[in-house]
């Protein structure tokens, strides 16, 4: 016969059924060092037979912490928001925390002032801040004043944070180059992100360093901002060349779905006519027809690894500061041999 599960339990009760302090209980839900592994499945196995969940604001109380985590960014692109917050929030939750998401504003407020303002209302625990708010200019000694663990992710390494997760997009992007040449590409076209985004710097410098490494030099090359529309805008540019490229290596997914779109509307096939690469191995790269070749980014993956350096660092555990991850090139439909 089934039993109801018991109701009302407290940190008391499971104290008492396990046969140890209060103070003990505590240090086991907050994953103390202090309690030994014996003592810890003991209390363990106990607070699973009474289903007890202590409340964020007994927890708050009790150590003075809200087990509230920030995630600060300025990106547009949901096809990246929605795996970094995943991420964030599927290793948060294995470790008692809620996740309070702040898009940095486009207004007139300084960046720095609005994330500090963002800090002092939700009184987070710590932040993750990703670029391209993660490169604004003090803003870790900011943050460090105020008292706020911080972590951050980005494509360079950045002064000042408390720990770091830097993907090397420049060595992913000289991947491209090494594919497309292999290809035999020599008509290669470039659309940029951004100038003053670190992330479009990296990838701009790692794939002309590797075509110029070959001998070759850019045959055109236009300026986006990871959006769509700047894709279409750039693509046309491109695809207007004299010659034509005979490959187009966007900055970003959502821009090499633009050059797709291009491409068909000028009547040319991909990839017979124009190879065409992206950068973020997002699940639009699979919905594309061709399949998009693109550079992979775990974000899901990286955004865990860094929320759970975050919380460490909160809970005393420092580890490590720099933390690295390499990309991959997921070869699909779009790219191929030219003509």
């Amino acid at each position: 016969m089934d039993i109801d599960p018991p109701t009302g339990t407290t940190i008391a009760d499971v104290a008492a059924r396990a046969g140890v302090s209060i103070r003990t209980v505590s240090r086991v839900l907050n994953r103390s060092p202090l309690v030994n592994a014996e003592t810890r499945e003991k209390v363990a196995a106990v607070i699973a037979a009474l289903q007890f969940s202590p409340s964020a604001r007994a927890r708050g109380l009790a150590t003075g912490r809200s087990y509230l985590l920030g995630l600060v960014h300025n990106d547009r692109n949901a096809l990246v928001l929605d795996p970094l917050q995943r991420g964030m929030v599927q290793e948060a939750s294995a470790r008692g925390y809620e996740l309070v998401v702040h898009p940095i504003g486009t207004g007139d407020v300084d960046p720095g002032d609005d994330v500090i303002g963002f800090v002092r209302r939700s009184r987070v625990d710590g932040v993750v801040v990703v670029a391209p708010v993660s490169g604004v200019a003090g803003l870790p000694a900011l943050l460090a004043g105020a008292g706020v663990p911080a972590v951050a992710l980005s494509s360079v390494r950045l002064a000042g944070y408390d720990a770091m997760l830097v993907a090397d997009e420049r060595g992913a992007a000289r991947d491209v180059a090494t594919h497309l040449l292999d290809l035999g590409h020599r008509r290669i076209a470039f659309l940029s992100g951004p100038p003053r985004a670190h992330s479009a710097q990296e990838r701009r410098a790692g794939f002309v360093a590797a075509l110029a490494e070959r001998g070759i030099a850019l045959l055109a090359e236009a300026e986006g901002d990871y959006g769509f529309d700047s894709g279409v805008a750039g693509a046309q540019a491109l695809l207007a060349a004299d010659p034509r490229p005979t490959a187009i290596f966007a900055g970003n997914d959502v821009m090499a779905a633009a050059v797709l779109k291009v491409a068909a509307q000028h009547g040319l096939s991909v990839p017979g006519d124009l190879s065409v690469v992206g950068f973020d191995g997002s699940i639009l790269a699979r919905m594309l027809t061709p399949a998009l070749t693109t550079v992979r980014r775990p974000i899901a993956d990286m955004a865990a690894r860094i929320t759970r350096c975050l919380i460490d660092r909160i809970e005393g555990r420092p580890g490590d500061r720099d933390l690295g991850v390499a990309l991959s090139l997921d070869i699909a439909g779009s790219s191929g041999p030219p003509r």
